[in-house]
């Protein structure tokens, strides 16, 4: 066989690999940023208040950070293809149960916990987890960027098309018809199969206890941590309350829905991109500059007149700072730690993401209630940001001793 006929093998297999990992993310991402056309159906229909499919929605998001180092560790451990098709099929049963779930418990197990879990086993942390152990070196930067972008892609699909399956089937079938489509994944997870010579430092004699005493007594993992807990308030903030902010300041509600879809959309741009310069430039650095640009967006929108060109203009800079943080930050866990724990690893830092969503939904709406307005908490956010600029600067990007040793 000729080295060119060795490379042509290895760019197909690149391929494949990345191609089933951004259909995966694409998939796994849609149905869940897509719950929220059901919350008025499904509360109607039980004769409930929107209060208690909000609380599911809310531990959905807890279950999915608490869920992910373990996720992780089992992918590290037995492949990520074996979690990602559990993961898919608890994604499918949680979807399935959601739609006959007729007490505020079971739709809080269906809608929270199984769909919690689910995502945790089958979006993008695994596929990224994935996509560092059989990815040649110069290709999982863009790759990292390829995966995160898709899952933006799954937002854009799902939207339209959970309310169509609405409109014309009902939101009780809606929910069964995308759980149906979610078992497409376990399909697509066997292109991401661990092949012989693909997953890249799976040699290494490390346990998972000595991998996690090494990050966690590492400064710069620590810093990462703590900075990723910014990226979750941030975004889950504004995620929420962005509607109901754009209402406050007299603006027609079709902008504040206007301003979720520009984020999504240049999201896509923003996250891709993230991942293509993050291949060549400093990963560190350019965290720096996405917080410190999110502080200046934010800026802007609360201090330039309520129109909806500010608002337009603020969500399209925000959709491409949105979660470009994450090919830059995953790639930093990859690079000071290498491949082998990467799973665990990133958990522990998506877990971080997670909890800093959880605390930006809810102090967004105590603020809210207490002063009559999201002024405070917007300053809040620029501040945070501010913060995690300050706390990315002094990271080395650079691998730990022990990798080091071993070159």
């Amino acid at each position: 066989m000729t080295r060119r006929e060795e490379s042509r093998i290895g760019t197909a297999a690149v391929t494949v690999i990345v191609v089933c990992g951004a259909a995966i993310s694409m998939l796994s991402f849609g149905p869940r940023a897509a719950m929220g056309l059901f919350m008025a159906p499904l509360s109607d229909t039980h004769g409930w208040g929107r209060e208690i499919f909000a609380l599911a929605i809310a531990v959905q998001n807890l279950v999915w950070g608490l869920s992910q180092p373990l996720f992780g560790a089992v992918a590290d451990k037995w492949g990520e293809t074996r979690v990602i098709i559990l993961g898919a099929v608890l994604y499918a049963a949680g979807l399935a149960l959601t739609a006959v779930a007729d007490t505020p418990l079971t739709v809080n197990l269906a809608a929270g916990v199984l769909m919690g879990v689910g995502v945790a086993g089958s979006a993008f942390a695994i596929v990224i987890s994935s996509f560092g152990k059989l990815l040649p070196a110069e290709s999982r930067s863009w790759a990292f960027g390829i995966g995160i972008a898709a899952g933006s892609v799954g937002q854009f699909l799902f939207a339209p098309l959970g309310q169509a399956f609405i409109s014309a089937y009902g939101w009780q079938n809606a929910l069964y018809y995308m759980a149906i489509i979610m078992l497409i994944i376990p399909f697509l997870a066997l292109g991401l199969r661990s092949r012989p010579g693909h997953a890249a430092g799976q040699q290494s004699t490390q346990t998972l206890s000595q991998a996690l005493g090494e990050a966690m007594g590492h400064p710069s993992y620590v810093l990462l941590v703590i900075g990723f807990f910014v990226c979750g308030l941030q975004l889950a903030f504004i995620t929420v309350h962005m509607p109901a902010y754009v209402n406050d300041i007299g603006l027609d509600p079709k902008w504040g829905a206007w301003s979720l879809g520009l984020i999504g959309l240049f999201n896509v741009v923003g996250a891709y991109s993230a991942g293509v310069m993050g291949g060549r430039s400093s990963k560190r650095l350019m965290l720096c500059w996405i917080y410190l640009l999110r502080s200046a967006a934010i800026a802007m929108l609360i201090l330039l007149p309520a129109t909806p060109a500010t608002v337009l203009l603020f969500s399209a800079a925000m959709g491409l700072l949105w979660l470009s943080t994450v090919p830059l930050t995953s790639g930093l866990v990859l690079v000071m730690f290498g491949p082998r724990y990467m799973g665990t690893l990133f958990g522990f830092v998506f877990l971080s993401h997670q909890v800093g969503s959880f605390v930006g939904v809810y102090l967004g709406g105590v603020f809210y209630d207490r002063f009559g307005s999201y002024d405070l908490f917007w300053w809040v956010a620029i501040i945070a940001g501010l913060f995690a600029a300050a706390v990315h600067y002094p990271i080395r990007e650079a691998p730990v001793a022990r990798l080091q040793a071993a070159e």
